[in-house]
């Protein structure tokens, strides 16, 4: 993954830092975010959902198969056709359904790009897939680039590789479900979490906006991921 931007680095200043809290929404501790309407995708998956401050997110990550008008996306297995391809596509990491419930389904970018698919809709009717700047909302409200991310980080190291430190009181229960490269390899389950907007970089076509959070520190930051890699969604309220 190459390194584009640190999302709000130069901002930083102007945020409040927030005293971090418990993953429970009934904790005597104030929470940065707090329970919504759990909703249904178009092949039945309900997710919890979670409201911080103006924004409204899936509080797990996608699972669907189809886009919203039911049309199919391919499950692509094989490294070999994994790469380079321009079909869109999802897979399980390691291409074991096991993960699923707790991780959902890594989709290139293929499965955003609207060119591409046709103008369809990954998410839920009535929610679409974030732009970098509704990231960058949600970064803002949770304290900016170096506290963010452990606010959205679930709190155990049993998923999360140690040191993770993070608190969940945004209620985000964000869980290390890695990538899979353009290559076809699994990586980083324990480690790292990535999103892809729905945004494309500016300068590079081949690459478009993600954002990651790390087991390592607690910063929220955008990455340029490369398109044909595979990435989890989380969805947000239009």
């Amino acid at each position: 993954m190459r390194k584009i931007v640190l999302l709000l680095a130069l901002s930083t200043a102007i945020f409040s830092c927030k005293k971090e809290s418990t993953n429970s929404p009934s904790s005597n501790t104030a929470t940065d975010g707090k329970l919504g309407v759990p909703i249904k995708d178009i092949d039945g998956n309900t997710y919890q959902t979670v409201i911080i401050g103006s924004q409204q997110w899936m509080a797990e990550n996608l699972k669907v198969t189809k886009y919203n008008d039911g049309k199919a996306i391919k499950n692509i297995e094989a490294d070999e056709e994994w790469r380079y391809t321009d079909t869109a596509g999802w897979c399980y990491y390691d291409n074991k359904e096991s993960n699923n419930a707790k991780h959902g389904k890594l989709y290139n970018w293929n499965v955003v790009n609207k060119e591409m698919n046709g103008n369809r809709n990954v998410c839920p009717v009535g929610w679409h897939v974030p732009s970098e700047s509704d990231w960058g909302i949600l970064g803002q409200k949770l304290g900016g680039v170096f506290n963010a991310g452990g606010k959205l980080k679930v709190k155990d190291t049993a998923d999360w590789k140690s040191p993770s430190n993070g608190s969940n009181s945004s209620l985000f229960s964000a869980y290390p479900s890695g990538i899979r490269y353009y290559s076809g390899s699994f990586e980083g389950q324990g480690n790292v979490s990535l999103w892809w907007s729905s945004d494309e970089d500016i300068y590079n076509k081949m690459y478009a906006p993600a954002l990651s959070i790390y087991y390592i520190n607690n910063q929220f930051s955008v990455y340029n991921e490369f398109k044909y890699s595979g990435v989890s969604i989380r969805c947000i309220k239009d």
